[in-house]
């Protein structure tokens, strides 16, 4: 097995690459679509560069898994399914996510918040097979409904926006269906897989002076972060997260993101010029 993430610096990123070396099968993980919004144009570029690697290695593209619907960065899992019919993955409550913002932006009749933009809606315990790995998925929300991570071989996980580096703490949950009390949850399950399990982040904001980090073994989130340590109580951990969110501003590119990432990185229809259009709510936020 073969893991490598590259990081996004525009949006504090990380994708990152899974290969069976055996089989030469891979997935991608939280895949990112760059998005210049002073113009309104997306590019590949980034995603592009990831995929030279995987033509090195003569890899077959499988699956492009999604933790959720990313509110910071617009994804490229469309463009990796009309580019090599790899099955798009996310967790079911995507339905729920869909829905809330298909009121949001005012979306036409022809959205229809079933999940069908997406190729495979996965639940608690559902299971994926690469080549000789088995990825189980296990239901974390709490930053959204859908938050899913997928743990490989029971040995190491793609845990979304739950954790972040144990200096920078936890996930907000203050987006439409957030909860605190429900994303502590989650972090217990993930806890639950063991010191020695590898938890691969979505995202890393290093303080001045540290350098990127791309993973976190369980202990260290478990000894070290400063939001959820074992030492730190359930009531404790609710009363500070509520505190940090109502303090925190909107990320910078969550409109664009989630009008392109409800649909699994499609771009909406184009209108009757041919071009296509992302909204902007004006004083509903």
């Amino acid at each position: 097995m073969r893991i490598q993430s590259f990081y996004h610096q525009d949006t504090s990123t990380y994708t990152h690459w899974l290969e069976d070396t055996e089989h030469h099968l891979s997935l991608i993980v939280d895949p990112v679509l760059d998005f210049d919004q002073k113009s309104g144009r997306t590019s590949t570029g980034f995603i592009d560069a990831i995929l030279g690697q995987l033509a090195q290695q003569d890899s077959r593209l499988v699956y492009v898994l999604e933790t959720h619907a990313h509110a910071d960065h617009l994804t490229a899992a469309d463009y990796l399914r009309r580019k090599f019919g790899a099955d798009i993955v996310i967790g079911q409550p995507i339905k729920k996510v869909q829905g809330i913002f298909r009121e949001v932006f005012n979306e036409p009749q022809s959205f229809v918040a079933d999940g069908h933009q997406f190729d495979v809606l996965v639940a608690e315990g559902d299971s994926l097979i690469l080549g000789n790995h088995q990825i189980r998925v296990l239901a974390t929300p709490g930053h959204t409904p859908a938050c899913v991570s997928y743990v490989v071989d029971d040995q190491l996980a793609f845990i979304g926006d739950t954790l972040f580096a144990p200096d920078t703490g936890t996930a907000r949950c203050d987006f439409p269906g957030g909860d605190a009390n429900t994303l502590y949850d989650s972090i217990q399950k993930l806890f639950a897989l063991g010191d020695e399990a590898q938890l691969y982040l979505c995202h890393d904001y290093p303080p001045a002076g540290r350098e990127l980090i791309s993973s976190v073994m369980v202990a260290e989130q478990r000894h070290q972060n400063i939001h959820v340590r074992d030492s730190i109580s359930r009531e404790e951990f609710v009363a500070l997260r509520t505190e940090r969110d109502r303090g925190l501003e909107m990320p910078r590119l969550i409109l664009p993101s989630l009008q392109v990432n409800i649909r699994a990185g499609a771009l909406p229809e184009a209108e009757d010029n041919g071009i296509a259009y992302l909204k902007l709510p004006l004083n509903h936020f």
